[in-house]
């Protein structure tokens, strides 16, 4: 264990709890009733049961505001707080949802009258910290931009389940062409559930580019067609080429979202956007620049960075928006990724650093374009495979998708473009440092 450095003559002054929000609310959020407390007066405090209906959401709202209330804190698990939580917004109460493991409750005290109570005491005693949230349009675009990835993480598992169907027939194609959604494969699928079964001809339908030979192809298309496993691939193939029509329909609404927040971003007008080169993947690629829409929005192109594509620069910012003024530093912000070690320190010495687990769908964004970079010539991709020959590569994916979130948080909050001069010097000179290394062993073994 280390020590940590303290200094003796360091006195650190707090101040005693003292309300500072005497006109503080505390709700308790579950499915079936909202546990709501507030005081009446400077003395009293009431605790009131409310359903969870619309017409109930809103008789909380006018008895909030009758009693004066202007802040109110509430915990939740789940997705149960987002009605009540917009709805007090809208009248105007400044609200603050907190994290459940910041709202311990007192020892055998434990029943949500107690828990509405005990939110609003620390929430008048300052002593709660709103968890982050986006602004409506950035809560509408993530809506969406989540959505398409479930489409997408369905649309995998017919993927798999075409592809046992075909195994199930000793149809081998797609040991052939990997890329069973591919050009190649959909068409060949199409034919066959169409009634053609000459693998000659359906290994015509193979692209130009496939480097498989057509006899290698024929001889993996000749399988044993049985019914029930052709009624199963046509199930599976029209529930996939649903769900792609439905990514599309998500697509063209994403388009439009990030319209409305360049048009909100310039004072309601939409002006020409310039044309930016795409970092788009060739397969399953948004139909529009999407790259041009976030250098607007963003004010600096984030794809230039290594490993962040345009797919991942849209989830990140439907995450976590533009505004990085919501954290302190770039240490605040990666922290709240869930890509920093909870440092617990116990008598001088650290007793724990572990990176919190924790479902977070910015961090993961972060993480999938760190772990993309395992092939790449980059500075970035080097200090990636350094990192992974040293502690593994989950170590190597949470420190370089840290590395790639401190690079964005300096680049929105400072409105400054990608650089990459820094980081190839450093790279130049650890390649430098390492030939000397060498240069010096290999001395040592002369000599020897």
């Amino acid at each position: 264990m280390s020590k940590i450095k303290t200094k003796n003559d360091t006195v650190k002054r707090i101040s005693q709890l003292t309300v500072i929000n005497p006109t503080a609310a505390g709700v308790d959020v579950s499915d079936t009733e909202m546990m709501v407390a507030y005081p009446i007066n400077s003395v009293q405090l009431e605790v009131r049961v409310f359903g969870c209906y619309t017409i109930d959401l809103h008789s909380i709202a006018k008895t909030l505001k009758a009693n004066g209330i202007t802040t109110v804190a509430m915990e939740s698990t789940g997705v149960y707080w987002i009605p009540l939580f917009l709805l007090l917004q809208e009248y105007g109460f400044e609200v603050c949802l907190v994290n459940a493991k910041h709202v311990k409750n007192v020892t055998g005290r434990k029943d949500d009258e107690s828990d509405a109570e005990w939110i609003q005491k620390l929430h008048s005693c300052g002593l709660l910290r709103a968890s982050f949230q986006p602004d409506s349009q950035t809560r509408t675009l993530r809506s969406i931009v989540r959505h398409r990835k479930s489409l997408e993480s369905t649309c995998s598992v017919y993927i798999n389940r075409i592809q046992k169907a075909l195994e199930l027939m000793n149809i081998k194609v797609h040991t052939i062409i990997s890329d069973i959604d591919g050009k190649t494969d959909l068409f060949i699928i199409e034919s066959i559930l169409a009634g053609e079964r000459n693998p000659e001809k359906l290994a015509d339908l193979r692209d130009k580019r496939i480097k498989a030979s057509r006899e290698e192809i024929i001889k993996s298309l000749q399988g044993h067609y049985t019914a029930e496993h052709l009624f199963e691939l046509r199930q599976c193939y029209q529930l996939y080429r649903t769900h792609r029509q439905m990514i599309e329909e998500c697509d063209r609404e994403i388009e439009k979202q990030l319209i409305e927040q360049i048009a909100s971003k310039n004072g309601g007008v939409v002006t020409e956007i310039a044309e930016v080169k795409r970092k788009a993947s060739k397969k399953h690629k948004l139909p529009f620049n999407a790259t041009s829409y976030l250098k607007e929005i963003f004010g600096v192109d984030i794809t230039e960075v290594f490993g962040i594509s345009e797919l991942s620069a849209l989830a990140i910012l439907s995450e976590v928006g533009t505004d990085m003024s919501k954290w302190k530093t770039e240490h605040h912000f990666t922290s709240w990724l869930g890509l920093a070690p909870n440092t617990k320190i116990s008598g001088g010495k650290i007793i724990s650093s572990r990176i919190m687990k924790k479902k977070h769908h910015a961090g993961q964004a972060f993480r999938m374009a760190a772990n993309g970079l395992h092939n790449s010539k980059s500075p970035i991709g080097d200090y990636y495979r350094r990192l992974k020959a040293k502690a593994g590569a989950g170590k190597a994916v949470v420190a370089t998708a840290r590395k790639l979130a401190i690079i964005f948080y300096k680049m929105v909050a400072c409105q400054q473009n990608f650089n990459p001069k820094m980081l190839i010097d450093f790279q130049e000179k650890y390649k430098q440092k390492k030939i000397n290394q060498l240069k010096r062993k290999l001395q040592l073994l002369e000599a020897a």
